[in-house]
């Protein structure tokens, strides 16, 4: 048994090795960090050179971080600064992905809805030709308020939760599978989008400096390992306001657990090819979902109640 787990985490040493000659045949990603501030205007000006960059290196299409649009530091600025998706920081982006002709990932943005006291934490993803081709509202609000550590974000005072799980989207790198920050702390949702067909999964984060110091790239490789999926979290980085640090090191993860691109505390870019194919690879060599006992897991929540 020891011998086939040495062969197995040997071949997968040898393909990283062989990506890092690459002749870049498979498609490229950029994984972008910023500061966002609560400034729509100069936030839109981070992320529109971003993009630009981002195409300079070839990539197909560029991740950003939660709150990309903007980072208010009270309930009030930050449902009054909402826009529905119709509005002009939309159509900002879609005239971005347009003239780049790159895709955009975009979440979560601060999208108004009908109550006038809260809003949706939505993540939209923008095809080359400037359609909105998927928009995920958040499932998972972060709820914390701890005394021991100062820190107090109650996302659920602001926004409102999201209904549906969205179905991965067919993009020139694979079944993308859109989620948001805190939704990678349960692994059933990506379990369930990954039987829905991902092969990519997405975190826009803008994670907390505690919280991320202690558990962001340990979970964002859990997700992609237990998954057999890219893990791709572009993230918010640096100090916002008096209030708010985010953790940064935006990451993007291989289907073998591997982080293969990583930006530095700064904002930038990080840029990593996808390849499908080592997916295929690796869940062929390690067939775990023909091993899943679904039989017994569907009686889970009918144990936890008695």
């Amino acid at each position: 048994m020891k011998r086939a787990w040495f062969i197995i985490a040997q071949y997968y040493s040898v393909q990283q090795a062989k990506r890092c000659i690459s002749t870049m045949a498979n498609p490229l990603v950029a994984v972008c960090q910023m500061r966002s501030i609560a400034d729509k205007v100069k936030n839109l000006e981070v992320l529109t050179e971003l993009a630009a960059e981002a195409k300079r290196r070839s990539a197909v299409i560029a991740f950003f971080p939660e709150a990309c649009d903007y980072l208010a530091d009270n309930k009030k600025d930050i449902v009054a600064m909402a826009e529905p998706l119709t509005g002009q920081t939309v159509a900002s982006y879609k005239e971005i992905a347009v003239k780049n002709d790159i895709w955009l990932s975009l979440g979560g943005i601060h999208e108004a809805s009908d109550n006038t006291e809260k809003i949706y934490n939505t993540h939209i993803l923008i095809n080359n030709e400037g359609q909105l081709v998927a928009a995920y509202r958040k499932i998972h609000l972060f709820d914390m308020d701890n005394k021991d550590t100062g820190v107090r974000l109650m996302e659920s005072d602001y926004v409102l939760k999201g209904t549906q799980i969205v179905p991965p989207v067919l993009t020139p790198i694979g079944k993308l599978a859109l989620s948001i920050c805190y939704d990678m702390r349960f692994p059933e949702l990506s379990l369930t989008l990954r039987n829905m067909g991902a092969q990519i999964l997405t975190y826009p984060s803008a994670f907390t400096y505690q919280t991320g110091a202690a558990h962001w790239e340990v979970m964002l490789r859990a997700r992609a390992i237990e998954n057999q999926c890219y893990v791709i979290a572009a993230a918010q980085t640096g100090a916002h306001n008096k209030k708010r640090v985010s953790w940064g090191h935006t990451m993007i993860v291989d289907p073998w657990g591997a982080v293969i691109a990583q930006c530095a505390e700064k904002t930038g870019i990080a840029v990593a090819e996808i390849d499908l194919a080592l997916l295929e690879k690796v869940r062929k060599n390690m067939p775990c979902e023909e091993h899943r006992r679904t039989d017994l897991y569907s009686n889970m929540e009918c144990q936890k109640s008695i």
